[in-house]
């Protein structure tokens, strides 16, 4: 499967391992609708023993990473020169 093919069906990533999955957003900001923030999308990935991935968020200007259901996920920002599109971590 290509990593197109993975970003459109949802499928976790070899690429990325710890079951990481790709996302089309990941390295860019994006809202957070359930909590109404704004952070950098840094990853899909599971929550400890949580059996679905949520989604990891981190403050624009650094600080404590938060997570959310990746379904809460919109608004990303237009990717610019600087923007990493597709980096976790």
């Amino acid at each position: 499967m290509t990593q197109t093919a993975q970003q459109t069906t949802g499928h976790v990533s070899t690429a990325r391992g710890l079951l990481h999955r790709d996302h089309r957003w990941l390295g860019r900001e994006v809202e957070d609708t359930a909590s109404g923030r704004r952070g950098i999308l840094r990853a899909i990935a599971p929550d400890g023993d949580k059996p679905r991935p949520v989604a990891w968020l981190q403050p624009t200007g650094g600080g404590l990473e938060w997570t959310t259901d990746p379904g809460a996920l919109a608004n990303p920002a237009p990717l610019t020169p600087d923007t990493h599109q597709g980096e976790a971590w």
